[in-house]
This record gives C-alpha cells, sequence and structure tokens, in this order.
C-alpha cells in the first residue's frame, strides 16, 4: 500500500492501491456472486411453483364448495335435483360454470342421484354432487383431485 504524502493538500497521509494496481472484481469473486445469484433464483422458482399449485388447488376446492351449495340449494327449492350444471346457471343459482383450474376446461364429473326428494317428482334422474375430471395428485395431500 502506498502511504505518500500528498504535496497538494497541505502534505495529508494519503492511502491507496499503489499506482498502476488493478481495480475491479476477480473472475473468482464474480464466480461467487454468480454462483450464490443462481441458487436463490433456484429456490425462488421452487416456491413459485408451489405457490401455483396451491392457488389452482384452492380455487378447485372453492368451486366446488360453490357447485355443491348451489346443487343443494336446487334440490331444496325444486325438490328434485338439477340434470346437469347448465341448468344450475340458467336457474340462476351461479353465474357460470367455472372452468377446473386443473384441467383448465368446463369437464367436471358429476355424481348421479338415484333417490326421490318429492312425491310429485317423475324422475330420479339429476346430479347430487360433482368432482374435477382431473387425474392428477396433489403433491401435498398425495390424493387425487378427482376425490375432492
Amino acid at each position: 500500500m502506498d502511504t505518500s504524502r500528498n504535496p497538494t493538500d497541505g502534505g495529508a497521509v494519503t492511502l491507496g492501491r499503489a499506482r498502476g494496481s488493478a481495480r475491479g472484481f476477480t473472475l473468482l469473486e464474480l464466480m461467487i456472486v454468480i454462483t450464490i445469484i443462481v441458487i436463490l433464483a433456484t429456490i425462488a422458482a421452487g416456491r413459485y411453483e408451489q405457490a401455483i399449485v396451491r392457488a389452482h388447488e384452492a380455487a378447485l376446492k372453492q368451486d366446488l364448495f360453490v357447485m355443491r351449495q348451489a346443487i343443494q340449494q336446487y334440490t331444496e327449492d325444486k325438490e328434485a335435483p338439477p340434470s346437469s350444471l347448465d341448468d344450475l346457471k340458467s336457474a340462476g343459482y351461479i353465474g357460470d360454470v367455472p372452468t377446473d383450474p386443473m384441467t383448465h376446461e368446463k369437464d367436471w364429473t358429476t355424481d348421479p342421484c338415484d333417490e326421490m326428494f318429492s312425491a310429485d317428482q317423475t324422475s330420479t334422474q339429476g346430479i347430487c354432487d360433482v368432482h374435477s375430471s382431473s387425474s392428477q395428485v396433489s403433491p401435498f395431500d398425495n390424493v387425487p383431485y378427482s376425490s375432492y
């Protein structure tokens, strides 16, 4: 290190690098910083993917809850189950049949009803429950989405 006196500032001692020494970062320092950035980006990407899957699962559970409530309300009001999810829409129980967040289609699987709800009911045809059509399994619960 150069500790020379600078005549322009009254002879104060200045500490600094010797003249002509390289300034900047070494290749090793740059590689270490890049490695740390890559590790942090990899961790962030994995967490982002998990957050997306959890959001899809939450949307699926909410959609199923709303449709099941609508089926129940329809059945109680009309004393007969709806014959399809479109009946819920046309009767005003839901605004629109939602898209399955797992399949990205409106391809819900419905369970048929085989029971009579009133003496005036002419047919036992109708739906009592709804499930996702996805064959995927939740990575968090190890449960198929079709069983939600």
